[in-house]
């Protein structure tokens, strides 16, 4: 089938990108699902600083590649051995297939699978190859799904159903922030009832740590330079929000300490603010040649934890019923994490206020009518 999506031409593009200009909006050839694989009619589908990765060339990857990765759609068509979906389904895609046969799968989320992750550095699906093709020439998949367009083909094993009384603004964030966010508190820090949690970077992925956090009764204080954002996490029911200034000269330490903004300062802060016998949760994805400052003694004398935690250590389809449930007693306000809205034609932009730190979450969706 024919399908319209925003192809990642080049990596490392100059900023401002409203002005270089790495995306282009394609007509695009996907083919039918294979063996174990499903098509997907995107509904929403979010954009994560793991899209502005790739865009500014912090991840390597390889192009021509079709991004988007934290997404929600509709089950347009099943391949075969796919017997427990069914048309019309609502599904969230998450951005790690697993195989659920190597050693990392049978680690409960702490690892991520060796084959997924082995197809999403390649960019193919966890299947093997590409589905999508333009002008006969292959594109490349990002991280398994390639949300940022109208259908994708992806595996089985990238897709959980939800109840259609989840929207699609609410199961898009379910795939990457939440899972990711959320999995940072409840999977990997698990703080204790009544203990404090920090959350250093409140982006999309800190602020759904932060409301996971709040929604699960722990008192939660975010951090993070910009002052809109410090004021919409209070609004969200953070006990107390402060810069990394503020935070640091104020004394404030934690039990459990999440650093969700991916950059060296972030993850310094984040241990200067963890409490003796705490834990460090570090989610975010800087440069790789990005270096930190650590001091060995403080963390034997201190009895410290540093946890890094991929994907929020998380099992989708264990850990997505349960934000549900959260989300559907009302104690999990999701869509107060979408903070504007995009087109295909509007991502390039889209990534320079990502990079500008202003932005929670931009959404893009696509109605039933789309088409190439």
């Amino acid at each position: 089938m024919q399908i319209v999506g925003a192809v990642l031409e080049r990596s490392g593009s100059t900023p401002p990108f409203a002005a270089s200009r790495p995306f282009t909006v394609s007509r695009l050839d996907l083919d039918e699902p294979g063996p174990g694989e499903v098509l997907v009619r995107i509904e929403a589908a979010g954009v994560c600083h793991s899209d502005l990765s790739v865009v500014d060339g912090s991840r390597v990857r390889p192009v021509p590649m079709l991004l988007g990765h934290e997404a929600a759609g509709v089950v347009a068509a099943l391949g075969t051995g796919v017997d427990d979906l069914a048309l019309g389904d609502r599904v969230v895609l998450t951005f790690l297939p697993r195989c659920g046969a190597c050693p990392a799968c049978a680690t409960d989320g702490r690892l991520p699978c060796c084959p997924g992750s082995a197809a999403n550095a390649a960019g193919t699906l966890v299947g093997g190859g590409t589905r999508l093709h333009r002008d006969g020439s292959p594109v490349h998949h990002h991280l398994g799904v390639s949300a940022f367009a109208s259908h994708a083909v992806v595996s089985r094993t990238s897709v959980v159903r939800v109840d259609r009384d989840v929207p699609p603004d609410v199961a898009a964030l379910l795939g990457c922030a939440v899972l990711t966010g959320g999995g940072a508190v409840v999977n990997a820090g698990r703080p204790r009832p009544g203990e404090t949690v920090v959350v250093v970077g409140l982006g999309g992925v800190g602020m759904a740590a932060l409301l996971v956090a709040v929604a699960l009764g722990h008192e939660v204080v975010g951090v993070d330079p910009v002052p809109e954002k410090l004021a919409t996490a209070r609004d969200l029911g953070a006990a107390a929000a402060h810069t990394p200034a503020e935070a640091v000269d104020r004394g404030v330490r934690a039990p459990v300490v999440v650093e969700a903004a991916g950059s060296v300062r972030a993850f310094e802060t984040a241990l200067a603010l963890t409490a003796p016998g705490g834990t460090t949760v570090t989610v975010g994805l800087p440069s790789p040649d990005a270096r930190a400052a650590v001091s060995p003694l403080t963390l034997t004398a201190e009895a410290r934890t540093v946890v890094g935690s991929y994907l929020g250590s998380a099992v989708p389809a264990r850990d997505i019923p349960a934000y549900v449930d959260l989300w559907r007693a009302g104690r999990l306000p999701l869509e107060r994490l979408v903070s504007s809205r995009v087109t295909l034609d509007d991502l390039d932009s889209a990534m320079d206020r990502l990079a500008a730190g202003g932005e929670l979450r931009q959404l893009l969706t696509f109605d039933e009518g789309t088409t190439p």
